[in-house]
């Protein structure tokens, strides 16, 4: 089953970097040649909205999406992912 997801990219992990990195043996499985995407769900919220999420202590829902092309550290993202047997974890289908 598919769905979209939007984000912000805040890490990066390209595939030759992925060695510097405790990865769970799963993950690493997963993204094998990949890029790892750790990205803020929601994408980028405003001034107000971060306010708000703090006086209501919303913490950042973070994602982790396995992707075959790279992305820039706060770039937003609109994807379609696959769910992986990884919780929190999403495959995006090109």
């Amino acid at each position: 089953m598919t769905e979209t997801i939007v984000g912000e990219v805040i890490h990066v992990v390209a595939p030759a970097d992925a060695d510097e990195y405790e990865l769970d043996p799963d993950l690493r499985s997963l993204a094998e040649s990949r890029y790892i995407l750790v990205c803020r769900k929601g994408g980028r919220p405003s001034w107000f909205e971060r306010v708000v999420a703090f006086l209501r202590r919303e913490p950042i829902e973070p994602v982790t999406l396995v992707a075959e092309t790279a992305a820039e550290e706060g770039e937003e993202l609109s994807v379609t992912v696959r769910e992986t047997s990884v919780s929190g974890v999403y495959e995006v289908v090109e």
